[in-house]
């Protein structure tokens, strides 16, 4: 619990990479997160290529840190569910999470958001080459 208080948004990276485990960890946290009608309507990219993650980094005017990140987190959401007006909700119940395990894990994340700017969004789904029914809704560089 004491993540909740201690938990900062960090711009600033080192090259050290992520290891496997604590993404791990940090995933299955985010993929515990409550959602409406337990729709849980998230999917994760993970990001460690150099170049993506610099393309990634121009998806917003906010996001230029990300660039320096070693890796970084895209949290995105399907278009159907039973509840997708509840998306939003549900996407920011698992971005909380993810935030608070990389806290816990002694790692720095930022959450920047991407949904609903149409914009960042495309430029998010470009990048990535979504599938037409999957939506960027945030970077979390960590």
């Amino acid at each position: 619990m004491e993540s909740i208080f201690h938990r900062i948004s960090v711009r600033k990276f080192t090259v050290q990479p992520v290891e496997p485990e604590k993404i791990s960890r940090i995933l299955r946290a985010a993929m515990a997160a409550p959602s409406a009608t337990n729709q849980r309507p998230w999917e994760f990219y993970v990001v460690k290529d150099k170049a993506v993650i610099e393309r990634l980094s121009e998806a917003s005017p906010y996001a230029k840190c990300a660039k320096d990140a070693p890796v970084v987190f895209v949290p995105c959401f399907r278009s159907k569910g039973i509840a997708p007006e509840y998306f939003n909700i549900d996407m920011s119940a698992a971005v909380e999470n993810l935030l608070l395990e990389a806290d816990d894990l002694g790692l720095g994340a930022v959450w920047m958001g991407i949904s609903p700017d149409e914009g960042r969004m495309k430029a998010v789904r470009e990048v990535l080459d979504l599938p037409v029914d999957l939506h960027a809704f945030a970077l979390i560089p960590c």
